[in-house]
């Protein structure tokens, strides 16, 4: 009986276990793929930002577009001209999705450490001060 063999339980299961990593990563790689493809900095390809329309401010993800085409293009210092907090949450979510494929290779729960109300209170006021900051005269290297 082959499937009864260790080998073919582990080969099957290895498939399973990556599909959805790797079925992610193929959807980020082909969101990438696009925007790299279709230059927000012309006009026209993509929607406006509505407070930057309505009020001239720019929103903590302003420029994250212009950040994700230039990282497409390996431009990574007019990424982080672009919106630098945007190519940190690049960054951030291409560690934990590293991490979510190694657990799944090795067969380990997939779900690590949930965030805690103060996890998400600390990444709302970075985004607060992240947004002020760059709407300043001071922070005009943030601004996209």
């Amino acid at each position: 009986m082959a499937h009864g063999r260790p080998e073919a339980r582990l080969a099957g299961g290895l498939h399973r276990r990556l599909a959805a990593p790797l079925g992610a990563l193929a959807a980020a790689g082909a969101a990438f793929a696009v925007v790299g493809a279709v230059d927000p900095n012309e006009p026209g390809h993509y929607p406006v930002c509505p407070l930057r329309h309505l009020t001239g401010l720019a929103c903590p993800a302003c420029g994250g577009l212009r950040g994700a085409h230039a990282l497409a293009h390996g431009d990574l210092l007019a990424a982080l001209g672009a919106n630098a907090l945007a190519v940190a949450g690049y960054a951030a979510c291409a560690v934990l999705w590293a991490r979510w494929l190694a657990r799944a290779a090795r067969g380990r729960p997939t779900a690590g450490p949930r965030p805690r109300p103060v996890h998400w209170w600390a990444l709302g006021g970075l985004l607060l001060v992240f947004t002020v900051v760059r709407n300043l005269p001071l922070g005009s290297a943030l601004a996209p």
